[in-house]
């Protein structure tokens, strides 16, 4: 489980991470982004309809339809940001996305918080915090969820089992984190090739950057 997450890369580090040309940036003139949550706009690289690879803006969560309980009537829909490895191949609500459209989440850290009143927000680096990539789905639906100027399209990270390091903080759930070398083949592969990377990611390559009570942002 992840609702939130970093990436305080410059757009020109992340055009260098994956040798992108510039005219291939569909950001705008974006600055960096210290914490992301559902419902919110993220980067993501994908393939765009003419095969190349291009980085744009997408809202974090497939939008869930909902009624009211009392009305019956429809209401704002739900977010969902996460998409479990052991059911998106077989719920009708992934597959598609996930045979068709599966997508580069950008990310320099990610924060699980442990406990309740406070919480305590633990934020886990990669490689020494260098900028990493979660591996990600996504479908063409503009869903502002009650924000101006919706992007065009949504998505989801994939999660799976934790390792060692996450699971003491969250034991049921952690992002799914894409070694380099597997990039082009989450983005490219057979649905086989790319299920067989949605695995723990190495705890002796992950580590606690911070842990607090306030710490809603990727630290400093």
């Amino acid at each position: 489980m992840c609702n939130l997450y970093a990436n305080t890369s410059t757009q020109d580090l992340m055009r260098q991470l994956f040798s992108l040309p510039a005219e291939r940036d569909r950001l705008g003139n974006a600055s960096g982004w210290p914490a992301i949550f559902p419902k919110y706009p993220g980067p993501v690289l994908r393939l765009a309809e003419d095969g190349e690879r291009e980085l744009t803006l997408m809202g974090w969560g497939f939008a869930m339809p909902q009624t009211s309980r009392k009305t019956c009537k429809p209401i704002q829909p739900k977010a969902i940001n996460n998409a479990r490895d052991d059911k998106v191949r077989s719920s009708g609500f992934w597959r598609k996305s996930f045979e068709e459209r599966r997508c580069l989440i950008p990310a320099t850290s990610f924060c699980e918080a442990k406990g309740r009143g406070p919480a305590v927000y633990h934020w886990f680096g990669v490689d020494g915090r260098k900028p990493f990539c979660f591996a990600g789905i996504w479908r063409p639906e503009k869903i502002g969820y009650g924000k101006e100027d919706p992007p065009e399209a949504t998505y989801s990270m994939l999660t799976s089992t934790p390792n060692r390091l996450v699971k003491p903080i969250h034991p049921d759930r952690m992002p799914v984190i894409l070694d380099e070398s597997d990039w082009e083949t989450w983005l490219q592969g057979t649905p086989d090739e790319a299920a067989a990377l949605m695995r723990p990611f190495p705890e002796d390559r992950m580590e606690i950057i911070a842990k607090g009570e306030n710490l809603r942002s990727e630290p400093d």
